[in-house]
């Protein structure tokens, strides 16, 4: 009975998209078609689960509403990453109407969080997740964060025998620091944990770097062409990963285009 419903679930969902594509056929045919076609387009019935870092403990203690006691309580105010968590949840949701998509803090994963298709958000210094999955799949891409050495926040690339360091751009105007580049991780490969799932990785040195790693694939104006580039260059490789630049003009952060050379620094596939 189970197995029936899910395939009468699936029938009516894809028969739904069809009617809206061919009764509208024109901007939003296009645009379901994109959501359809995208790397974040899941199966049907499959759990999704984005994992963020929580604010450590001082920051918490500075923004409001974060206490649990506080009648005005905002549980998202607590979770770092909002603009990618933002972005990217809206995305899944639209492009996966049949699916569940949660929301997690990364130390406080459930047990069947772990094997669903899992993304998680932002570096290894807070989100333990991203730390624990990079150590699992051997890339050949480290992070490195040691906030409190200057010129120790990069990621480091092993190719050919060869190490190379890619650093974000910052430039300092009096005392204030002013980030006018960030580098950024986007790594997809399978689920360590479940390997009928996957788990994806969108990994800044800030966190405009995270954003610009998810708004790759989400960005209207963007992301067919992105996604076309990841076809492209990795077929139906299981594992995969492309470290790029995320342009910040002033103050606004801007949606790499993998299409053009200058913003891919590196790429590898299983």
């Amino acid at each position: 009975m189970n197995e029936l419903k899910r395939e009468l679930t699936q029938l009516r969902n894809a028969a739904l998209r069809a009617g809206a594509t061919s009764a509208e056929p024109g901007r939003s045919g296009q645009v379901d078609a994109s959501l359809g076609a995208g790397h974040w387009r899941f199966r049907d019935g499959d759990d999704i689960t984005i994992v963020c870092a929580q604010w450590p403990r001082p920051m918490l203690d500075q923004i409001p509403y974060t206490n649990v006691k506080d009648p005005d309580y905002i549980e998202l105010l607590t979770y770092s990453e909002l603009d990618a968590l933002f972005e990217l949840y809206g995305h899944l949701r639209a492009a996966n109407p049949a699916n569940q998509v949660n929301l997690r803090i990364a130390d406080k994963l459930a047990r069947d969080d772990y094997t669903s298709h899992l993304v998680t958000l932002g570096g290894i210094d807070w989100n333990t997740l991203t730390s624990s999955t990079l150590e699992k799949l051997q890339l050949p891409v480290q992070q490195v964060a040691d906030w409190d050495t200057e010129r120790e926040q990069y990621f480091e690339v092993e190719e050919n025998g060869t190490t190379t360091q890619h650093r974000p751009v910052l430039q300092k105007l009096g005392d204030q620091i002013i980030l006018l580049e960030d580098v950024a991780l986007f790594a997809r490969a399978v689920n360590p944990f479940n390997r009928k799932r996957t788990v994806t990785i969108c990994s800044g040195m800030y966190g405009r770097g995270t954003y610009g790693a998810v708004r790759a694939l989400t960005d209207t104006r963007f992301r067919d062409r992105n996604a076309e580039y990841l076809r492209s260059r990795f077929g139906d490789s299981d594992s995969y990963c492309i470290l790029t630049r995320v342009p910040i003009v002033n103050g606004a952060t801007l949606t790499p285009d993998w299409t053009i050379s200058d913003y891919t620094l590196f790429e590898w596939a299983e």
